[in-house]
């Protein structure tokens, strides 16, 4: 017995010193080849930034746009924002922050393979894809305190009017919509990302205004069918709705009315309802309030369609698999909105409309047909959500569409054109005095 002992003994050592030995072998540094490989010493002279970009910035401003979805003077303000939290010192001559940038505005406009950045830019693989993950995590804590700001009751009912003006539904301060995001296999993830499509997907949440542009964002649930009750539900965004912990306004009465309705969002019926959260009414027995009320929430949610039309035809790395793993890659989506956010709000200013000309978003002739924007043309639709948290009612939220649905039939917007709706079999045509 002792002897046994004395063997395994021997042996576990013998093991371990031939472990040791494999892993200090393993370890040990060996001669690199190359410090940079020979085609990309020269970089800085011959790459495709000094080559060709520098020219296109200062001749050609359709290209420019085309290569960065900016104006040269949104390029312009946008590098004085983030140029100091890019620069770089390095014992070698390190890449600028302006190339840093262009870089990862490429990757995220025209959806570029690490292989052909790294080849055009002269930089190693693993160079470019650490600059597109650092350059849009600086980009998101840049500009979104500025281009995205936490909201609080004031400018909930500012977005609520514009919103009331474009869709007449009064009180509503955004339309929430969620998207599938394609991303790379995480490793040992299971089935937790597959979505009902059966590709790899992140989430993305957002709540859209009557600008095209995301006042709220909420990315990095799972997409796997299993989870898809709780993409809501698990979410920030969505635990903030069910704690009532948005700075909504008080409820308030509506317009021209005596009825007191509070502020909400509206959703499609993979949302839950609630009241601070209505949906369309299901079935196809509705009443004409109902139907009415149907026809409003269709017409807010063209918003959130077009607004991520609109993201997606311009930042077409959204509309392929993100080559990252779900950390990584919810750091792209996010850069992808607040630029969106960005270039929308600096137009304005501008008086540009390269991001979003005359016709690229969806238009309605006087019949109510629609004339479809530039983006279908370009891109594949995102694919929606399903369903989103538990659908259990909130005590109170009937009562609020309800009411709100009547008032929409007998007290609501003064229009001059018919309303058609399809009931009973029949065309039924409302009239609003």
């Amino acid at each position: 017995m002792p002897r046994d002992a004395e063997k395994i003994a021997l042996i576990a050592m013998v093991m371990q010193m031939c472990y040791l030995y494999l892993k200090i072998h393993k370890n040990k540094n060996r001669n690199r080849k190359w410090w940079i490989r020979p085609l990309y010493q020269n970089r800085h002279n011959r790459g495709y930034f000094q080559t060709t970009f520098k020219q296109i910035k200062e001749n050609d401003e359709d290209l420019l746009f085309n290569a960065t979805r900016l104006t040269r003077l949104q390029y312009d303000l946008l590098l004085s924002l983030i140029k100091s939290k890019l620069t770089k010192t390095s014992i070698r001559r390190p890449i600028s922050p302006e190339c840093r940038m262009v870089v990862t505005l490429m990757y995220l406009s025209q959806g570029a393979s690490f292989k052909f950045l790294a080849e055009s830019f002269r930089m190693g693989l693993s160079t470019v894809r650490s600059i597109i993950i650092e350059v849009c995590d600086v980009l998101w804590k840049v500009l979104s305190p500025a281009y995205m700001p936490e909201m609080n009751a004031n400018d909930w009912k500012f977005m609520s009017t514009q919103i009331n003006d474009r869709c007449h539904i009064p009180h509503c301060v955004g339309i929430i919509d969620g998207k599938h995001i394609e991303i790379k296999r995480p490793p040992k993830s299971g089935t937790k990302y597959i979505n009902y499509k059966g590709f790899y997907s992140t989430v993305l949440l957002a709540v859209c205004n009557a600008n095209y542009t995301f006042t709220v964002v909420d990315v990095g649930t799972y997409g796997s069918q299993q989870n898809q009750g709780k993409d809501f539900t698990d979410s920030t965004f969505g635990k903030m709705i069910f704690s009532n912990n948005l700075q909504l306004p008080p409820p308030e009465k509506l317009p021209n009315s005596d009825k007191v309705v509070p502020y909400f969002f509206v959703g499609d019926d993979a949302f839950p309802l609630r009241m601070n959260l209505l949906r369309p009414y299901l079935g196809n027995t509705l009443d004409a309030a109902e139907l009415i009320f149907n026809d409003r929430l269709s017409e807010a949610r063209e918003i959130t369609e077009n607004t991520f039309g609109i993201l997606v035809a311009r930042w077409r790395i959204l509309n392929k698999c993100i080559e990252f793993q779900p950390k990584n890659a919810n750091k792209v989506i996010l850069a992808c909105t607040v630029l969106h956010n960005f270039i929308k709000t600096t137009d304005s200013l501008y008086n540009s409309n390269y991001y979003c000309p005359e016709g690229f978003c969806d238009m309605y002739n006087y019949d109510g047909t629609r004339i479809d924007g530039i983006w279908r043309q370009e891109i594949q639709d995102l694919i929606s959500v399903r369903r989103c948290g538990n659908h259990n009612r909130e005590e109170g939220a009937f009562e609020v569409r309800r009411k709100l649905a009547q008032y929409l039939l007998n007290e609501g917007q003064q229009m001059s054109l018919g309303h058609s709706m399809v009931m009973a079999g029949g065309l039924v045509e409302i009239l609003y005095e």
